[in-house]
């Protein structure tokens, strides 16, 4: 029997839908500015949401456009969006977006193969762009969606690349859009990649649970 998945997906966007919006679609929604998604998804990697809206919030007060990279020094914006992981690099990526942009006049593009010639942009961020940017059709595989398409039982990959690969074959289209705001969600609520709640999970009958270690009858 195939795997269930738009039952799936449908039960899991009711559940996050009262969860804490991810912080790149809340910069989407206050902003509406392609610039500030690319920005916010870049220093957003290996970075808790708390940071990055911080970091975001003091970055936009000085960055309003793109040129304005150009002219801010280095060790301001350092200052700017520390501590987001990995600053000083992102910081130079940051530096280096206005010339890698000049390849595109006028606009951040809109395509995952575009995306991807800029600085500090990977396929989770291009992918991540893409759909919350420009609501085109992207599948964001980050470790959240990696580990719980896998634990689900609905792909067997051993890295994200390969997910995201197998996911545009499978996935319905309809769900690409949502499949990365609502997984990573749940994985950060209650599917953590260490002692999930299954005691809790409101997909519990469908999944797998793939590699997943027992809880304790203490529910910790």
């Amino acid at each position: 029997m195939p795997f269930p998945i738009a039952a799936v997906l449908d039960i899991l966007e009711q559940e996050v839908k009262d969860y804490k919006v991810p912080v790149v679609d809340l910069i989407k929604v206050q902003t509406n500015d392609p610039l500030k998604v690319l920005l916010a998804t870049i220093l957003s990697a290996r970075t808790k949401d708390e940071t990055t809206a911080a970091a975001c919030k003091r970055l936009f007060v000085r960055v309003k456009k793109i040129e304005d990279l150009r002219t801010i020094p280095l060790q301001e914006l350092e200052q700017l969006i520390y501590p987001v992981g990995f600053y000083k690099n992102k910081s130079l990526y940051l530096k280096q977006l206005p010339q890698a942009l000049e390849q595109f006049p006028g606009k951040i593009p809109d395509s995952v193969e575009d995306l991807l010639h800029l600085p500090g942009v990977g396929r989770k961020t291009a992918n991540l762009v893409v759909a919350v940017a420009f609501q085109k059709p992207a599948i964001c595989v980050d470790v959240h969606v990696h580990r719980i398409m896998n634990r689900l039982g609905y792909v067997k990959t051993t890295t994200p690349f390969e997910t995201e690969m197998i996911l545009r074959k499978k996935l319905p289209s309809e769900y690409w859009l949502m499949v990365n705001k609502t997984v990573v969600a749940f994985g950060q609520h209650l599917c953590k990649p260490v002692r999930p709640h299954c005691d809790v999970c409101p997909v519990y009958k469908y999944c797998k649970r793939v590699g997943v270690t027992p809880r304790r009858k203490d529910g910790r």
